[in-house]
């Protein structure tokens, strides 16, 4: 995620609760855009991304564990942006931090069904950002993830296209449906590997436990795409919307009732869209289009990484851990 230049992340992860929070911090600002497909969602702030509605950057995207109770993280990512005047600007001294956030389901997978999530929780995850590589698997929101029966996680991908301009995905796993075809024992999307990534981590053709039969709102996969890319608020949408793919590509089945699947889209503006003449009235279509099909394969190939990357823990067996047929 972090090699789209302008955006941060950063992770509090408890270990004891298995729970925790991870930051998308964009401090310069990013036009934003979010498409949920799940049906038991857990937002904030998520209206305010409609492109026809007045704000258009944003200052970061909160992801936390906790289920309903996670969403008091993004209080602590709002006071440690506006003490550094990171936001919407309200007069010539105060500032709004726009933090739209999403939580998943991890309850009941430690010793307390709780978590004690807060607002502590998303100022330490803000404290800890960088531009650096990315922490994945057993990390953030990620931490007491569960996917189709086995241990879920955090991963990220991203990739440099043609024209130069860097796409990039990052997510937390908590699904009911699986990342690995039962028919194969290996992953839905092994074939988007690019240049060996995930050489020495997959263990072919593994046996996988019972799937879960699911129940209300105990799941959620969390996304955030991200471009330096120049894209307006509806772009960014259609590049969420796009992105969606990767994850029903790569969890099957992805988007159910027992989950609250939802992607951002952050752009950061530092690349103009390539334009090609005469293409109907729309001369950065094609660009979009490229842009939401990168957002795709980079957010499956983030979903295999967190399922490679997660250890087991909690009661739950990792990948890495599973037999061999």
């Amino acid at each position: 995620m972090t090699d789209v230049p302008g955006i941060w992340v950063g992770h509090y992860t408890d270990t004891r609760a298995a729970s925790g929070t991870t930051v998308v911090m964009c401090p310069e600002g990013a036009v934003g855009g979010v498409d949920v497909r799940g049906a038991a969602p857990g937002t904030r702030e998520t209206d305010l991304l409609a492109p026809e509605n007045l704000v258009e950057k944003v200052q970061a995207i909160c992801l936390s564990g906790g289920s309903v109770y996670g969403l008091a993280a993004a209080d602590g990512v709002v006071r440690h942006l506006e003490s550094r005047s990171i936001g919407f600007p309200l007069d010539s001294t105060h500032v709004a931090p726009i933090v739209p956030s999403a939580v998943l389901y991890d309850l009941g997978r430690s010793a307390e069904f709780r978590p004690p999530v807060d607002s502590h929780w998303g100022d330490l995850a803000c404290r800890s950002a960088g531009p650096g590589p990315v922490k994945t698997g057993c990390v953030g929101a990620g931490t007491g993830a569960m996917s189709g029966g086995i241990k879920g996680g955090l991963g990220s991908a991203s990739i440099v296209l043609d024209t130069g301009i860097t796409v990039a995905a990052l997510v937390a796993i908590n699904s009911l449906g699986s990342t690995i075809d039962p028919a194969t024992g290996t992953f839905w999307e092994i074939r988007l590997e690019i240049e060996n990534e995930f050489a020495g981590h997959i263990r072919h053709r593994v046996i996988l436990p019972e799937p879960p039969t699911g129940s209300p709102g105990e799941n959620t996969t969390l996304a955030v795409v991200a471009t330096d890319a120049t894209l307006t608020k509806a772009q960014a949408k259609k590049i969420a919307m796009m992105a969606h793919d990767g994850m029903a590509r790569a969890i099957r089945p992805a988007h159910t009732m027992f989950d609250g699947d939802i992607v951002y889209c952050l752009a950061t503006g530092q690349r103009p869209l390539p334009e090609t003449p005469g293409f109907f009235s729309a001369p950065v279509a094609r660009a979009v289009n490229t842009i939401g099909h990168a957002a795709a394969d980079c957010l499956a190939r983030a979903i295999i990484r967190g399922i490679l990357d997660a250890k087991s823990g909690y009661g739950m067996t990792a990948y890495r851990d599973l037999d061999h047929r």
